[in-house]
Order: C-alpha cells, then structure tokens, then sequence
C-alpha cells in the first residue's frame, strides 16, 4: 500500500486541464499572493484611519478591520491551502486556470466592495467567496469519497453564514450583533487550525528534527477539538461569562497539554518547525487570556489578537511559507527573509497584546508598533514569493 501524500507533495492531476500562467496552475499560488499584499497593505490603512491621518468614512463598515482580517485575509490563505491540499487528498482537479482566476476575482471584488457604500453588493459577494470555495472543495471530496475531509464544506458554509449575518446586520435586516458574527467565525478558523495543526505540525516535527517523538494522545485530541466546538456554541447562543470562562480554561489546558506531547522545545534550530509551534502556543496564550476577559479581568481585544495575530497570522505565515516551497519544488528550509517574516509577525502579537497589556497609557503607540511589524512581515514574504508564486515549479511538476 502507498503511504498517502502530505501536502508538501504533488500528485496528478488525473487529467486536470494545466493552466497556461504558473500563477493560475494552483490555488495556493494566487491567492498566497493576494493575501500577503493585502496584509501588508490594509493594517498600515486601517491604523492611518485610526489615528486620525486618514477620514473616517474611507472604509465605510464600523468592523472593516475585523471583517477584512477574518473574512478578507484569513479566507484567501484557506481557499489557497484546500484547493491545494485538496488536489493532494483527493487526487481530482480543483480549480486552476480560469475558474481560478474567477475565484480570485471574486475575492478581490469583495475587498473593494468593503470600501464603497454599496452594502447589498459587498454583503453578496462576501457571503459568496466562501460558500463557492466550499462547493468547489465538495466535487472532489465527494468524487473520491474522501470522508475525513468532509467537515471542511459544512465550516466554509458556516464562515458564509457568519459573514452574511455580519452585513446584514449592518444592512438593519437582522438583530445579530457583529461581535456575534467575528466571534463566530473566529471559532471556525480556531477549529480548523487546531485539526490541521494536530494532522501537521507533529509530522514535520518528526520529519524535521531526527529524534524527536512528537505524538498524538487520542483524549487529548477529542478534548482540544471538542473544546473549540463547544466554544462556538457558546459564542453563537451565546453563553453566560461563567460558562465561557469554564469551557476556554478547559481548552487552554488541552491545547496546551497537546503542545507539549509535539516537543516544542526540540524546534528552535527549525525555523518552518518552529514557526507553527509558536504559532499553537497563542491559542493556549488566546484560550486563557478569553477565559480572563469574560471574568472582566482583561479586555477582549487582547484576547482576540492573540489569536488573529499570534495564532492565525503565525500559523498561515509558516504554512505559506512550508507549502509554496513543497509546491515549487524547492527545499523545506527557511532563509533569512523568511526567518524575519516569521519574528516580525511574533513581535506583532507580543506588541499587540502585551504591550497594550503592560502600557495601556501606550496603546496607540502599541498599535502602530505592532502595524508595522505585520505590514513589514507580510510585505517581506509577498516580495520574497512574488517570483515564486508566478513561475512554474523548479523541478517540471505540474502544479
């Protein structure tokens, strides 16, 4: 029997038309592109708005930061990452080419919508991008019946449903607060980061470091996972503070329980290893400082950007990196720019959370420090990948 393939490897494309742009052959080419852009561009934008530099009115959503983070950013890199795993899981096609490009459009046209003031188009192709990924994730799920990646359509549903409830409470149509919707769909990436994590990060651990024995404890995986879903739920009902409190220390201490079984501390000379073990760390760092804030002993805010910077920006920075390198042909092994991206990034989280944290008095000069670290982070990767992303594959490969 042939071991399956990870998804730093190439299969066939079983008769999948090939694109005639590199850029264009598969999807984490550019939609890796646009959310680095994008990234490096929007924070810089959003804290100019927020000191007072920029008007008010420029983006005319009262979330704009939080929707285009979640609903912008974070959704490119998982459409880039699944209709490239994807090809992996299933050996079927996923879109490249045209139908690539259309999807790429459509996420482009939404960013843009969220900076006029047509709110029914921008919550019409928001809520879209995502439910169109889950259907183009479906075909070749179903078509290989490849069950255990099943629960990735039914997720991509619920991010369209917690988008279009975001703007249609904005549009006056429905009682739903926004807070409700980020939460919402905060969770979801949550969840599919922490499935993703326990699938990958011990097996470049292992596949990375000689010795190390990173492993997988089947309570603890079911309590990590379990716990994430039950904080949704609570999220969406949404729970008493008490409740969240219980649930989010239950779940800093499975994650966290996970992390060590994975070996941290054996990464630090692999900087691919060690990215995505810094990156799980502040979901732990999330978990308890969310559990502090429904106790009122902290702001939310803090907590929220633990996760979105620490754990989201980390963990797609890292797989970014690990999967265009794997998908082009080249060595696992990061260089210099890509070390600073990923520090750069870490210094963002810590700024934003623990400097606000520690300097409240500062919290604008924390904000801007923590922006530029980001923006310069992403910035680094979108120049360093620009010729990655849009040549074809050193070795000849398809993909």
């Amino acid at each position: 029997m042939s071991k399956p393939l990870t998804i730093d490897e190439q299969q066939p494309q079983n008769g999948a038309p090939v694109a005639k742009s590199a850029l264009l052959a598969l999807g984490f080419r550019p939609f890796y592109l646009l959310a680095s852009v994008f990234a490096a561009l929007s924070i810089p934008l959003w804290v100019a708005q927020y000191a007072g530099y920029l008007p008010a009115a420029l983006a005319h959503r009262p979330a704009w930061h939080g929707h285009e983070m979640l609903f912008g950013y974070t959704l490119a890199v998982i459409a880039g990452f699944l209709f490239t795993a994807g090809r992996n899981w299933t050996g079927q096609p996923t879109p490249s080419g045209g139908a690539l490009l259309a999807f790429a459009l459509l996420w482009v046209a939404g960013r843009l919508l969220m900076l006029t003031p047509y709110a029914i188009a921008a919550a019409l192709v928001n809520a879209a991008f995502p439910i169109a990924v889950a259907i183009a994730l479906a075909i070749p799920l179903w078509k290989s019946r490849n069950q255990r990646n099943y629960f990735f359509v039914p997720l991509l549903l619920l991010l369209g449903a917690a988008v279009l409830a975001m703007h249609l409470s904005w549009l006056g149509l429905v009682a739903w607060p926004e807070r409700a919707s980020l939460l919402a769909g905060l969770d979801v990436v949550l969840f599919i980061i922490a499935v993703m994590g326990g699938r990958v990060i011990p097996m470049f651990t292992n596949n990375g470091i000689p010795g190390t024995q990173a492993t997988r404890h089947p309570l603890v995986e079911k309590l990590a996972l379990g716990s994430v879903l039950l904080l949704l739920a609570a999220d969406v009902l949404p729970a008493p503070a008490a409740v969240i409190t219980v649930i989010a220390l239950v779940a800093a201490l499975a994650h966290a329980t996970r992390l060590a079984l994975w070996q941290p501390w054996r990464t630090l000379k692999t900087p691919l290893v060690w990215v995505l073990h810094a990156a799980y760390a502040w979901i732990v760092i999330y978990l308890v400082l969310r559990a502090l804030a429904a106790l009122g002993l902290v702001a939310e805010t803090l907590a929220l950007h633990a996760l979105t910077i620490g754990a989201i920006g980390g963990m797609t920075i890292g797989m970014m990196t690990r999967t265009a390198r794997g998908h082009t042909g080249r060595p696992l092994l990061a260089d210099r720019y890509e070390i600073a991206a990923f520090a750069l990034v870490l210094c963002a989280a810590l700024i934003r959370v623990f400097g606000a944290m520690i300097v409240p008095d500062a919290y604008l000069s924390t904000l801007i420090g923590s922006g530029a670290c980001w923006s310069l982070a992403f910035a680094l990767y979108a120049i360093r990948y620009w010729p990655v992303l849009s040549r074809a594959r050193l070795d000849g490969k398809p993909g």
